[in-house]
């Protein structure tokens, strides 16, 4: 569904942020791009849309060259949608409505579908009830409902989501792990960065490790949290579940090398140790 092939961008002549960063996303999946802040993860994620245009390289959307006109722009937005970390970023109307709509009324739509549309976007993202209020009077949770409310108004076969949880309580939290979840299901392809290492074993079909601008890591997540080197480089840490049983093999439990990742395979895991013990 995407397609990223040896992309260099830099800011200036003394900051590169991508060196040749080349993956794959296939359609359907929900991957995770993991990496410290500096990384390159919000530089490579504005390239998906066309909002930067790389100094070296080429986007591919569902096998189509991303182009820079602003009639190839349009197009390929439609298809790829980016809900930025900050939502202040992105909301700019005086109401929630009007911000939501936005998108589809630049498609020229029918003002009903349009209607249609925002409603049930907002109601996607349980902000029924909040067409008329004023977007700086929402609380950082609500806001990021609406940005994605924003999002799905235009129907994206795509989302790209920068550190979505970020700010958010865990009922915020898990809300909006949920949803994206079922948007998944739905068959909206899902890339997310994030430092939520415990949450990523819960959703992530394949993760990439970005470090200093450069690809250092992909696979699933059960690979990439099986690798040290790669998680010490990234400055990473391996969800505190499977913390928990490496910690459990030091005290003399036999582990075979296979570490849980979720509290769903942590509760088997524990099972099959007390059964054999």
């Amino acid at each position: 569904m995407i397609e990223v092939k040896n992309l260099k961008y830099s800011y200036n002549s003394q900051y590169q942020a991508l060196k040749g960063v080349s993956l794959k996303v296939n359609k359907g999946e929900m991957v995770s791009l993991l990496g410290k802040n500096g990384a390159g993860k919000s530089t490579l994620f504005l390239h998906l849309n066309g909002i930067y245009e790389p100094d070296e390289g080429q986007v591919f959307i569902d096998g189509e060259e991303l182009k820079y006109d602003k009639k190839s722009l349009l197009k390929f937005r439609q298809k790829v949608g980016i809900v930025f970390q900050n939502p202040d970023d992105q909301i700019f109307a005086p109401t929630v409505e009007e911000d939501v709509a936005f998108g589809p009324l630049n498609l020229g739509l029918p003002m009903e579908e349009v209607q249609d549309r925002v409603e049930d976007a907002l109601a996607r993202v349980g902000m029924s009830g909040f067409e008329k209020a004023a977007p700086h009077h929402l609380s950082g949770g609500q806001k990021k409902r609406v940005a994605i409310a924003g999002i799905l108004a235009m129907k994206p076969e795509i989302m790209v989501l920068d550190e979505p949880t970020a700010g958010l309580d865990p009922q915020g939290v898990t809300n909006l792990s949920k949803l994206l979840r079922q948007l998944n299901d739905e068959g909206i392809t899902i890339i997310i960065s994030t430092h939520e290492v415990d949450l990523v074993p819960n959703y992530a079909d394949k993760i990439f490790v970005l470090v200093d601008g450069l690809l250092i890591g992909e696979g699933t997540p059960k690979e990439i949290f099986s690798q040290p080197e790669i998680l010490e480089k990234a400055n990473l840490k391996v969800p505190i579940v499977t913390d928990l049983f490496q910690q459990l093999e030091t005290e003399g439990f036999d582990m075979n090398g296979d570490y849980p990742l979720t509290i769903s395979e942590a509760k088997e895991k524990f099972i099959d140790l007390f059964n054999n013990r």
